[in-house]
């Protein structure tokens, strides 16, 4: 079963961000894909997604709009799908959240419009300070895109447009400062913010400054963590740290990047192709390719298809030396692209093992010293149990 459909309404972007896994890492399937997804293929694509949730009644689902950008669709191919989905999954027990995931250099008013009337909420791509995300993000001309963004995000947090921000997604700066890339996403005040290692693999690793300590990105995202943890109030949600305490203290994860369950991720192309993860296509040019079709597969084969049970294989999908680690339960061996190699495909721990580990055992220990001191706290007052 899916309860998670990426929808590539749009197969173009507008920036011309270096890192970026659909057209800079090493597939090219992009090419062969229509700017924009037909009004057939949006029909046939609702009806497959509602039939899906009615066969078997998940109690939430998440759609996505997703791109390239898909605000490059334009407000009239954003409604017509949002309008045949609302009105397939209409009466049905599962609550359908649909999303926009964008860089927001489009967003207007005639496209908050559009999402008021069908419930959309919107996700910014932001990668932290001005410095970071002009660099990380520039348009196709090689210019910096923060004041248009910012713009944006302006518009998006004003009364009337205020419950449909959904938050910011920040991809990981290893250069820039974790507390200063925190406190600038927080000028944005998001309600929620998700963070995202940058895509590798053990082909193509991840950055690692000259002379970094050992698990550099674990130390950055530990460095955030206590500036996060430590506020004196609640500042914003960070998906990544309260996954990390939820699965902590025994509850479940709602970040692809914990728990030893697997993703139940589909994507659907603007042909109509169905496709596995996202994130696989740092792999190889065939690894996020699935011989899947709407017009001729529901989503029921294709949950049936080896490389999408390979996705939600859990524990049981990963290496011996994963299976044995003390903290698997809450690694979950991170995410599957991460694990890659030539020679032996998924059979690895991720690339990003060290990092994992030391930003669990600092969540660990932060959250145990928390408790205790509460306790101790609680004792002095004569209030413990």
């Amino acid at each position: 079963m899916f309860t998670q459909f990426v929808v590539k309404l749009y197969s173009r972007c507008n920036f011309g961000c270096p890192d970026c896994y659909v057209y800079e890492h090493r597939d090219r399937g992009w090419r062969a894909e229509p700017l924009v997804m037909s009004p057939a293929t949006m029909r046939r694509l609702c009806v497959r997604i509602a039939e899906h949730l009615r066969r078997h009644r998940p109690e939430r689902a998440q759609v996505a709009l997703h791109g390239g950008e898909p605000l490059l669709a334009g407000p009239s191919a954003v409604e017509r799908f949002a309008r045949g989905l609302r009105d397939e999954t209409e009466g049905l027990p599962t609550e359908v959240d649909l999303l926009v995931q964008t860089n927001a250099s489009l967003l207007d008013r005639a496209f908050l419009d559009v999402f008021r009337r069908y419930g959309i909420t919107v996700g910014v791509s932001v990668d932290g300070t001005p410095e970071s995300h002009d660099r990380r993000r520039p348009d196709r001309g090689g210019r910096g895109t923060y004041a248009e963004v910012s713009r944006a995000l302006s518009l998006l947090r004003t009364p009337r447009h205020r419950p449909l921000y959904r938050g910011l997604l920040c991809v990981i700066d290893i250069e820039a400062d974790p507390v200063a890339t925190y406190e600038a996403l927080l000028e944005h005040e998001p309600p929620a913010v998700d963070l995202l290692l940058p895509l590798a693999t053990w082909q193509f690793p991840p950055h690692r400054p000259p002379g970094a300590k050992d698990a550099p990105y674990g130390r950055w995202l530990a460095a955030m963590f206590d500036r996060w943890f430590d506020a004196a109030r609640r500042e914003t949600s960070v998906r990544l740290f309260d996954s990390l305490l939820d699965v902590q203290l025994g509850g479940t994860s709602s970040s692809e990047m914990w728990g030893q369950y697997g993703a139940d991720v589909v994507v659907i192309q603007p042909s109509g192709l169905i496709e596995y993860n996202d994130v696989l296509k740092t792999v190889s040019s065939l690894a996020g390719r699935s011989p899947l079709h709407i017009a001729a597969h529901d989503f029921d084969r294709a949950a049936a298809d080896p490389g999408f049970a390979a996705e939600r294989a859990g524990l049981a999908g990963l290496c011996g030396q994963c299976r044995s680690c003390p903290v698997v339960d809450i690694c979950g061996g991170g995410l599957r692209a991460h694990r890659h190699r030539p020679d032996n495909g998924f059979d690895n721990p991720s690339c990003y093992c060290p990092d994992l580990r030391f930003l669990i055992d600092h969540a660990r220990k932060r959250l145990t010293n928390g408790v205790i001191s509460l306790r101790a706290r609680l004792d002095r007052k004569g209030m413990s149990a």
